[in-house]
């Protein structure tokens, strides 16, 4: 089995339909195993990511390299 040719011959029929329901479907078949890390974390995690977005954004922050340099 070519793997290269399965791919064409399902992008050709994908191409030669117009019918939205068989896209949608082949769609979430083909992403339904595709899970972002975000989804996984708890609330608490979440924030704690958002709070350090806005202390960058505030400019409260140190390079890694300088920090490096107390610890070297």
């Amino acid at each position: 089995m070519d793997i290269q040719l399965e791919k064409r011959e399902v992008i050709d029929i994908l191409e030669g339909t117009n019918d939205l329901s068989i896209i949608l479907a082949v769609k979430k078949l083909l992403t339904k195993n595709k899970k972002d890390w975000w989804d996984d974390l708890s609330e608490e995690q979440k924030e704690e990511i958002r709070e350090g977005e806005r202390q960058i954004e505030r400019g409260e922050f140190v390079e890694y390299e300088e920090m490096m340099k107390k610890f070297r």
